[in-house]
């Protein structure tokens, strides 16, 4: 569901986890945009419970409109994130493909050779299970009110007449770029651990379109329902003063590099949290239930708001 899993022909247990995908930089950091491209590539692997990644390529393409002075100082500071993050996560970035385009984007290829035992396939979630979710929503939110700061313009105006402060979105911001370049590996290892039985990662589609397609890829027919939205600080306001922008409370608000949605037992789930909070100082939630249905998902009237 969210990388491929090839059995490799003429080898016995051995699978090829292969994972790819670019976007446009979303923070003025070119640095930390390396970081984000390379952990949001290397995430559709944790979602898998793959937690070794054994080969990157990077995917960079360079805007026809940059002067040879920005390209000089934006692009190599944008590849040491990527090859950075690569380096923490214990992987090499070996080659890939650069290219002229209108626009700027940044991405990769993440690949692992792997066996059976080391996937996760997002399958198994049964009615009992809770739902975890390992970084708070609302990163959408946060890049655009700090870009729309920046601009000063209309959109800006609303906001600050809406009552949100300069700083609400500058720590917003930087809150954001700091959970969306965080690496998924100590979830994806803890995965494994405690016995989550199907997880996927929050990205385009938001925590409701992410979690309606974790639930309908369960061999059990199951109802995911989402009663605690973890939100970064502020983003609410914002989001409630632009009307129905971005629907984050609907949880169809874009996250780029989100966080894992897992489902796990109610004891493990606990024993989870304690253990990601101990080895990485983050919190972690438990968002939902699994409930028996047909496949959906859904977030209850009037859901829990944690501010983070």
């Amino acid at each position: 569901m969210d990388a491929s899993v090839t059995p490799i022909p003429g080898k016995v247990d051995t699978f090829l986890a292969q994972t790819t995908d670019f976007f446009y930089p979303l923070v003025d950091d070119p640095y930390m945009q390396g970081r984000i491209a390379c952990a949001n590539v290397l995430s559709d692997l944790y979602a898998m419970g793959v937690i070794n990644c054994h080969n990157m390529l990077m995917l960079l393409a360079v805007s026809k409109d940059m002067t040879d002075k920005e390209r000089d100082i934006v692009i190599p500071m944008m590849m040491q994130g990527f090859q950075d993050t690569a380096q923490e996560a214990g992987c090499l970035v070996t080659g890939g493909q650069t290219v002229v385009n209108p626009w700027v984007t940044v991405g990769g290829v993440a690949s692992s050779v792997c066996s059976r035992e080391d996937i996760i396939m997002p399958e198994g979630a049964r009615v009992g299970d809770v739902l975890v979710l390992t970084k708070p929503l609302g990163t959408q939110v946060a890049v655009n009110a700090h870009q729309w700061l920046e601009e000063g313009g209309e959109k800006w105006s609303k906001v600050e007449n809406g009552g949100t402060t300069i700083k609400t979105v500058t720590d917003g911001y930087r809150a954001a770029t700091l959970s969306m370049a965080r690496l998924n590996l100590t979830g994806a290892k803890l995965m494994h651990k405690h016995g989550a039985k199907a997880a996927t990662d929050v990205t385009g589609f938001g925590i409701l379109g992410h979690a309606a397609n974790l639930s309908e890829n369960q061999i059990e027919g199951v109802e995911m329902v989402l009663h605690t939205l973890p939100i970064i600080k502020g983003m609410v306001g914002i989001a409630n003063t632009m009307g129905n922008m971005f629907q984050l409370l609907q949880g169809y608000s874009a996250e780029t590099s989100g966080g894992l949605l897992m489902a796990i037992s109610p004891a493990n789930a606990k024993e989870l949290l304690q253990e990601l909070l101990l080895i990485e100082g983050k919190d972690a939630w438990i968002i939902g239930d699994v409930k028996e249905g047909k496949g959906t998902a859904r977030i209850v009237d009037n859901p829990t708001i944690i501010e983070v």
